[in-house]
């Protein structure tokens, strides 16, 4: 039986484990959904969104008609001043309301356009955290495939190694072999099970993160098929998606609303100097005389209508200071502005780069995986018919599972570069993880054997 006809079989039954332990796989759909209804930052983010909604309302409220009413009751006692003798005792009651009406309020009319600003602010602040659910899930996603794939990769060698050992030993226990052989074999095989430790504790770290955004432990995950083919970005041109990105990139947007917010500080600071007029109706009645002064006669019921102006004439210098002041946080957000787009057209560059360059890796890197079988094939003809020696035949299994564990992890890498472009664009959406989610193998899924 030739090698070459082996070894993919050995592999294979090393990743895929033991039927037995076969269980559904759960998807990165089912994570996000699940990601969605339970995680907390996610969470905090829609509150703190439907918080600063309020300033609206807040703001209109302030131009709206304003209605109080007071009552009170009275005891009024005189005393002669020699002797403190009673003199005479009133009692009565007394009841007023009032509204009062902005007619001219320019200082108001500036906050409630402000607060529409901040209010969109708050939008954009809600899609960002949606966005970087859609990061967070499928990174922690795929950290846990990267590692399991590490671990399966560990015990496949392993079990190669393995077998190299008993071949070692049975060719010394003949006298074809020298003892170095099994030295060699049996220390590559104490270093791979030190590292399988470290691949299972890589396992475990990695299931805690996800659970950490889902809530639960996450079971066994789809994979990528190893026949699937990555597409590479629409559209592949870099300068189409940094134009995106500098204009559409919501932490620019967000900027944008900031100088925006602040600009009409400013005018609510200058509005300090500018006269108010408000319109005051005020009704009452009190049980021994007027709302406003003695009456003769019965119970009076006293109504005033009138319109009241008021002027600023001096503040100590509070105003102007205040108007300074947002004038340089307006070059200071102005600024900000201009750093945000500058990040993002860079982030943008980066992403685009790590996709195109990723895929070009994944192509070399499937090259080297033929290559690097084709090596160990070779090897271990020569080991038998004592033209190779062993640690020729361990190096290039050594090799072979690099490359295979590098290609996978190139395929983690550039699906995440593809939706960290997306989301410098501002265009990442669920959409991306349903298209995600029709890459990845369906059907039952193999537990790691320990």
């Amino acid at each position: 039986m030739r090698i070459a006809s082996w070894v993919p079989s050995l592999i294979a039954l090393a990743l895929l484990g033991s039927p037995a332990h076969a269980q559904h796989r759960q998807n990165l759909q089912q994570v996000w959904d699940a990601a969605l209804q339970r995680d907390p930052a996610y969470a905090a983010a829609r509150a703190q969104r439907n918080a600063d909604q309020e300033i609206v309302p807040q703001a209109r409220a302030k131009l709206l008609p304003y209605i109080s009413a007071s009552a009170a009751g009275e005891v009024d006692t005189n005393r002669e001043l020699r002797g403190l003798s009673q003199g005479e005792t009133k009692r009565r009651g007394l009841w007023a309301l009032t509204l009062t009406q902005p007619i001219i309020d320019i200082g108001n009319w500036n906050k409630l356009e402000q607060s529409q600003f901040v209010a969109n602010s708050a939008d954009l602040g809600m899609q960002q955290a949606y966005q970087d659910l859609i990061l967070r899930v499928s990174q922690a996603y795929f950290d846990v495939l990267a590692a399991q794939d590490t671990l399966r990769t560990v015990l496949a060698q392993k079990q190669a190694v393995s077998s190299q050992l008993d071949a070692a030993k049975k060719g010394f226990e003949l006298g074809g072999k020298t003892i170095a052989d099994t030295y060699e074999a049996q220390s590559r095989l104490d270093l791979l099970n030190a590292g399988e430790l470290q691949a299972r504790n890589a396992v475990q770290v990695s299931e805690d993160q996800l659970a950490k955004i889902i809530y639960e432990r996450p079971g066994a995950l789809a994979g990528l098929a190893s026949t699937t083919t990555l597409p590479p970005p629409q559209p592949n041109k870099l300068g189409d998606w940094t134009a995106q990105a500098g204009q559409a990139n919501l932490a620019v947007a967000r900027a944008q609303l900031s100088a925006k917010i602040v600009e009409k500080q400013i005018a609510i600071a200058k509005s300090g100097h500018a006269p108010t007029l408000s319109l005051y109706a005020q009704t009452g009645s009190i049980s021994d005389r007027g709302v406003y002064g003695m009456q003769n006669g019965p119970r009076s019921l006293d109504t005033t209508v009138g319109v009241q102006l008021l002027i600023p004439i001096y503040s100590g210098g509070e105003i102007s200071s205040q108007v300074r002041e947002q004038t340089s946080r307006l070059q200071q957000a102005r600024y900000d502005l201009e750093a945000a787009r500058r990040q993002a057209v860079q982030s943008t560059q980066q992403y685009f780069s790590g996709v195109t360059s990723g895929l070009a890796q994944i192509e070399a890197l499937q090259a080297a995986e033929k290559s690097s079988l084709a090596s160990l094939d070779a090897n271990k003809i020569g080991y038998e018919i004592g033209v190779r020696v062993n640690i020729d035949v361990l190096n290039a299994q050594q090799q072979l599972y690099e490359t295979q564990r590098a290609l996978l992890r190139a395929r983690y890498d550039t699906l995440m570069n593809s939706l960290r472009l997306k989301a410098s664009s501002g265009i990442l959406s669920e959409a991306d993880i349903t298209a995600i989610n029709q890459l990845l193998e369906t059907g039952p899924a193999a537990a790691l054997s320990r």
